[in-house]
């Protein structure tokens, strides 16, 4: 079963950063992303809509090589390669998977102007090696549907950076 959270930021850049993380985690295999999108928004509370991946190159690709198998059947291999990879382009680009964009859309109305939220669809995360390093970008869980108890692992993992970041602003200013 694939676990879909929504967590926002007060800064514009965390959401995106977080995302990198998250992909970095994907490539050691310690979470297995299914989609991942965040929303930005200026100062002027305008959002913007960020994917993670985007599905027009591996259309073309695909296209392109049933294109190319195609043509040679018919004995005319470049031409059935272009119209493969636009056909695929095509297909690819106007393909919605994972995370549906006008439920971001509604979700990201709670983000502040100036901040931002990240939208993560994943399953097979490996928890005691995630939750950390989700935890140091801290945030605030919007939705969730994992059980109750992960979930407030995950409030729990995020609340402690956010006290963590805390003491450590208040403990420089001391210093200074």
């Amino acid at each position: 079963m694939s676990t879909l959270a929504a967590i926002v930021y007060p800064q514009q850049e965390t959401a995106a950063q977080a995302a990198a993380a998250l992909a970095n985690m994907q490539k050691e295999y310690l979470i297995q992303l299914d989609d991942v999108a965040w929303v930005t928004k200026d100062a002027k509370g305008k959002a913007k809509l960020h994917q993670g991946s985007g599905l027009t190159g591996a259309g073309a690709a695909g296209g392109a090589f049933w294109g190319f198998l195609f043509g040679l059947i018919f004995l005319v291999p470049v031409a059935g390669l272009l119209v493969g990879a636009a056909a695929g382009a095509l297909a690819g680009h106007f393909s919605d998977i994972g995370i549906d964009d006008k439920w971001i859309k509604d979700v990201s109305s709670s983000v502040p102007p100036g901040g931002s939220a990240l939208f993560i669809l994943a399953r097979n995360a490996n928890q005691e090696r995630v939750l950390p390093e989700m935890a140091k970008f801290g945030g605030k869980i919007i939705t969730t549907n994992l059980p109750d108890d992960q979930q407030k692992a995950l409030e729990d993992s995020l609340a402690g950076s956010q006290a963590t970041s805390a003491s450590q602003a208040t403990t420089s200013g001391a210093e200074a």
